[in-house]
């Protein structure tokens, strides 16, 4: 007989703890806006389903899922969250049941879930195997998942960086930022970040390795800023912001 599930036995009824979206967002987001309910769920695929059930292991906490808390804003490009409902996001996830047979039980995938233990996934061709298991598994949601892929692409592929070339990068401190930093050091490349906290400077300094850093709600002028950091001038801007730095003198 086929195995069906590892976790807690096919069709098994489970209070699943779910992280739900209260309603739309406007501004920034609050703690309220967000929270924490439970819900029954079946661990078992509708009879005949292409779907699967997983349960989550690692989820990812990224920039763009703040514009899916407004309606329509990234529309065409991935549809807006639903009030009442949970939030969506990259994560990595074990099988428990599969209708698909692209996928078994026990596999390690990683893809689109729900913030919440278990999700039923009813099209899972955006979920890939994890086949390299011998590294820790959030590393997927990190340096071998969206993140590292958007770095490694950007930095290599686009910049198509030289040693001894000077580079500066927004946005420094985040999850693509520092990633591309750290890329850059490795190919004996001089590196500036900007970063908007004193702490985030020191962790660029400090664990990242950048040759400098700064913090840029302290600058007046940011072509000034530039200018001071890179006298010689830059060869490579990765930008991660989206446009100009929004500046404001310290004393403002």
């Amino acid at each position: 007989m086929e195995e069906r599930s590892v976790e807690a036995g096919e069709g098994e009824t489970v209070s699943n703890k779910q992280v739900v979206l209260r309603d739309y967002v406007n501004g920034f987001p609050r703690e309220d806006n967000m929270e924490v309910r439970r819900k029954e769920m079946k661990l078992g695929v509708p009879q005949g389903s292409n779907a699967v059930v997983v349960k989550n292991l690692y989820l990812s906490c990224d920039p763009y899922m703040r514009l899916l808390m407004t309606p329509n804003l990234l529309n065409r490009l991935l549809p807006s969250y639903t009030p009442d409902s949970p939030i969506t996001g990259s994560g990595v996830a074990k099988i428990v049941d599969s209708g698909n047979p692209e996928f078994k039980v026990g596999d390690i995938v990683y893809g689109t879930t729900g913030w919440e233990e278990y999700s039923l996934i009813t099209n899972p061709q955006g979920l890939f195997k994890i086949q390299h298991t011998d590294v820790p598994l959030s590393y997927y949601t990190g340096i071998l998942g969206m993140p590292g892929l958007t770095a490694y692409a950007g930095f290599y592929e686009v910049c198509s960086p030289k040693k001894g070339e000077y580079v500066f990068v927004s946005a420094a401190s985040g999850a693509v930022g520092q990633l591309v930093g750290q890329f850059a050091k490795l190919m004996g490349c001089y590196v500036v970040g900007s970063a908007g906290s004193k702490e985030k400077v020191d962790l660029l300094k400090s664990k990242f390795g950048f040759d400098d850093a700064f913090n840029y709600k302290e600058e007046c002028d940011l072509n000034a800023a530039l200018k001071r950091y890179f006298p010689q001038g830059i060869d490579i801007y990765f930008e991660n912001v989206g446009g100009k730095h929004s500046m404001r003198c310290s004393s403002t």
